[in-house]
């Protein structure tokens, strides 16, 4: 099943400087150890906002929303998901 998520980061102003640098080093692992599995199919970088937009390619719902809750910015992020299925005037 493809998704389309679109993930806004919103880390507090006065969050600690290691707890910080520590939370986006296991963010970057944990999303290329998914892309290496071939589940985060895409990681796009809104320009000018600290979101992307990703596609996820999972078994179903319940795996995408546990890769979702399994974010290590999961707390500070606001999180859209949109369903994805194939337009009839794509060629591939």
């Amino acid at each position: 099943m493809l998704f389309a998520v679109r993930m806004t980061v919103n880390l507090p102003p006065d969050m600690d400087t290691d707890v910080r640098a520590a939370t986006l080093a296991a963010e970057q692992e944990y999303a290329q150890r998914l892309q290496r599995s071939g589940e985060w199919l895409h990681l796009w970088r809104c320009a000018g906002q600290y979101a992307n937009l990703s596609v996820f390619d999972v078994t179903d719902n319940n795996r995408l929303n546990d890769i979702l809750w399994g974010l290590p910015l999961f707390p500070h992020m606001d999180i859209t998901v949109t369903p994805l299925a194939r337009h009839p005037s794509d060629i591939r």
